[in-house]
């Protein structure tokens, strides 16, 4: 019998989360960044609730030869690289280099396209709240954290919709708070927890990055000429 999806879509996910998020709302430090490609709808629309600024923390899986769904491990930003136990699987290291620097490349393409000529964001003393739309191994968010973590940020959350129970009790280590309101057992494929789960594509991405980027750059100067009003009277 096949399980009862949790949510519509990515969207209808992001707003669920965003409620159990709710606490985190005008908080000035605070700052959303999405797991691309799939994880930008959902935090998009945790951003949008929270009125937090939105990023990308670009990560890349490191399939397994030959088997590429299954993931031996995954590298982010700044040189870091995670890898996953593989128990009676061996593989040469010579194989791993070549999906290495494959995947190293693709993520620096990522970069260069998502952020469109703009600087990294600073992440030193904020909370940073990392978003996919799920999680199964965990390596790549586990490489996202690793990756925050270098950068000295106040806190660290981890929020997803939809995750393996044993994989989102294994990031408490580089988490200080892990929100996944949905943890069913056996998790099988994430996206047996969606109604929609299409291809999200990089057009995606950069429109839901430049609305996000927009929306909050307006706020930013709504708020400026409120205070600006209020001193003059």
């Amino acid at each position: 019998m096949m399980a009862r999806p949790f949510y519509s879509d990515r969207h209808g996910a992001g707003r669920t989360l965003a409620k159990l998020l709710s606490r985190y709302k005008d908080q000035p430090n605070v700052l959303v960044l999405a797991l691309p490609r799939g994880g930008v709808a959902v935090a998009a629309e945790v951003a949008q609730a929270l009125h937090a600024p939105l990023d990308v923390c670009v990560v890349r899986k490191l399939g397994l030869p030959g088997h590429e769904e299954f993931a031996m491990g995954a590298i982010a930003s700044g040189g870091v690289q995670v890898m996953n136990p593989l128990p009676g699987i061996a593989v040469a290291p010579e194989a791993i280099n070549v999906v290495l620097a494959k995947e190293q490349k693709e993520l620096l393409r990522r970069e260069q396209l998502y952020r469109a000529q703009r600087p990294p964001v600073k992440i030193a003393g904020r909370t940073v709240i990392l978003v996919d739309d799920g999680l199964a191994t965990g390596s790549t968010m586990r490489a996202a954290a690793v990756s925050v973590r270098q950068q000295h940020p106040n806190r660290v959350v981890v929020a997803v919709p939809v995750g393996a129970r044993e994989s989102c009790q294994s990031l408490r280590d580089v988490a200080d708070e892990i929100v996944c309101p949905a943890m069913p057992e056996p998790f099988q494929a994430l996206s047996l927890w969606y109604d929609v789960m299409t291809q999200a594509s990089d057009d995606e991405v950069c429109t839901l990055l430049q609305k996000s980027w927009r929306e909050h750059a307006s706020k930013i100067q709504c708020a400026a000429k409120s205070t600006a009003h209020s001193a003059e009277h």
